[in-house]
């Protein structure tokens, strides 16, 4: 019972010092950024980009322009990144490693378009510097500018009247990029060189091992990846053991640290939604939702790690298998909640190896959709979407017409809403049925790609696929996903569990838009009292109970039942 005690002081005073970091940073760095958003002034530099590209930055978008957008600019990263990685062998800083494999270069392009990051490959095994630096890196900043865009056109959506526009989706990237994550990358970086993560561009290095054995290790342009790795909640790690390498994260402090940064915009862009929509109170609430979700999926995990439930943990003491001793259970619970609560996925330890129940949590995380806080941009759109969810299911129960923020809850917004809230479940349990329901796939999948059967090995597949359509990147250690069918569906899920949300989430914006404002009455549901704040995490919760329940039955209650 010491060991339990300790694990959970540790993680309540990390939880709670990152707490207070984040409320010192909310109010400034959230204004800054609805200043950001909402100025009418571009930079010199802007403007010279703006006036090589042909955008008018002056110029707002419809919906379906903004939209269009998106998915051009996507594409043509998908086709850039896939080509780089074909052509490596041309390339400078290669390290003599061959062009990537068709399937894998495909699986990874849309994975690091698609904020995903997902990593189908051993990064210092298959990737050289330019493809790291100049593929995946750059697409850490513009995925993630990308879904803050997006966030921000659906809070225009709402904060407009009777306007047919959402913004430009080419001047929202492009501050987003240079005004918000290039500047806190750099500083983060200088940060996380100071604290002993490499940034180098040196090639593979010959050490000898305490055994006497030789292994080869590479150097690299690490901490720069590492920074917007975790600013824009993308998670791609440098080496294939990710935040576990003691050359992305040397000491615990960093580790705390790396939280931080993967928690900065999601927990502040509530707090630029208030600013925007000329009500504060909105963000608050919305900023409890998250917080709420968040520390209740903390608080569950450390309990249920720190218990140790089986009978190895049992007689080992602990669950400290796939956990390092430089961060223990506390920091390695705190690190998990954290990437999967968001979109960003890294690890510095290993999901897999974690309690049957412990390792439900980070499961859970994104099968709530991600929205506590969820990743740049997408935890706000997604979060907005269960607020005018819940706004339309307590009009039902007080037979009133639902309005959110003065802005009518019609059966066209509720169909977006719907539509949006259907596409993650479906392209998970369906990815998942077929990976057992077809011999031939399921054969495939128990032959190479499982280490266990049984609930856990549905667990392993239920992960990844709940990885993919989230955008996230984890998964089970071990899980072999290299294999054609995998490369190909999980694909497919990051490509459509992005996408299809985004062109939802803007359509959405553009009704909204369109509406003008009804004032309030006496009968008006106020949405940031707690009673909205705890309906909203109630149906946050309940749609996720409601499709996921018999997956999680078979697969982690089972194993830890």
């Amino acid at each position: 019972m010491d060991a339990f005690w300790n694990d959970i002081i540790q993680t309540s005073l990390s939880v709670l010092l990152l707490a207070v970091l984040l409320g010192l940073v909310y109010r400034p760095f959230g204004d800054y950024m609805a200043r950001v958003y909402t100025s009418s002034k571009d930079l010199r530099a802007e403007r010279v980009l703006y006036r090589l590209s042909g955008v008018d930055s002056a110029k707002e978008q419809t919906w379906k322009r903004y939209a269009g957008s998106v998915l051009i600019f996507s594409l043509l990263g998908v086709l850039f990144l896939y080509g780089l990685q074909r052509l490596q062998f041309l390339l400078p800083y290669s390290l003599g490693l061959p062009g990537v494999e068709a399937p894998v270069a495909f699986n990874t392009a849309i994975s690091f378009v698609t904020n995903t990051n997902w990593q189908a490959y051993s990064p210092e095994q298959t990737l050289g510097h330019t493809v790291q630096f100049a593929g995946l890196v750059v697409q850490n900043f513009v995925s993630a500018a990308t879904g803050m865009a997006v966030a921000i056109a659906l809070v225009r959506g709402l904060a407009y009247r009777r306007s047919g526009t959402i913004g430009n989706f080419w001047v929202d990237l492009t501050r987003s990029v240079s005004r918000i994550l290039l500047p806190l990358s750099v500083l983060a970086a200088l940060v996380l060189m100071a604290g002993g993560v490499i940034q180098t561009l040196t090639g593979f290095n010959e050490v000898t091992t305490l055994s006497g054995a030789v292994q080869q290790i590479p150097g690299g342009p690490v901490a720069s990846q590492e920074a917007i790795k975790e600013l824009g909640t993308n998670g791609g790690g440098f080496y294939n053991a990710n935040a576990s390498h003691p050359f992305e994260n040397p000491a615990p402090w960093i580790s705390l640290f790396q939280v931080f940064l993967l928690l900065l915009i999601p927990f502040s862009l509530p707090r630029t939604f208030g600013k925007m929509v000329g009500d504060h109170r909105q963000g608050h609430a919305v900023l409890g939702v998250m917080g709420a979700l968040f520390l209740a999926s903390t608080a569950l995990m450390a309990v249920f790690e720190s218990m140790g439930a089986g009978s190895g943990p049992a007689l080992a003491g602990a669950a400290m298998e796939g956990k390092e001793q430089r961060f223990g259970i506390a920091q390695s619970v705190l690190y998990a909640a954290g990437t999967t609560a968001t979109s960003t996925g890294s690890v510095n330890s290993m999901h897999d190896s974690y309690t049957a129940l412990g390792g439900m949590m980070p499961l859970l995380n994104m099968l709530l959709g991600e929205v506590a806080p969820g990743g740049v941009g997408a935890g706000l759109y997604g979060m907005l979407v269960i607020a005018i969810l819940t706004v339309f299911v307590a009009g039902l129960l007080v037979g009133r017409t639902p309005e959110y923020l003065g802005k009518k809850i019609r059966s066209r917004e509720i169909g977006f809403v719907s539509l949006y809230i259907m596409v993650m479940p479906t392209l998970v349990l369906t990815g998942v049925a077929l990976s057992f329901g077809v011999p031939a796939l399921r054969q495939e999948i128990e032959d190479y790609s499982l280490n266990n059967t049984g609930p856990h090995g549905l667990t392993e597949v239920l992960y990844a696929f709940a990885s993919g359509a989230n955008n996230n990147g984890s998964a089970f250690a071990g899980f072999g996903a290299d294999t054609v069918w995998l490369t190909a569906a999980i694909g497919t899920a990051m490509l459509l569990g992005r996408f299809l949300p985004i062109i939802l989430v803007l359509a959405l914006a553009g009704s909204l838009a369109a509406q003008d404002k009804t004032p309030a009455t006496a009968g008006t549901l106020p949405t940031h009292q707690p009673l909205f704040i705890s309906m909203t995490a109630g149906v946050a919760v309940l749609v996720t109970a409601l499709v996921f329940f018999p997956a999680l039955a078979l697969g982690p209650l089972a194993e830890g039942l």
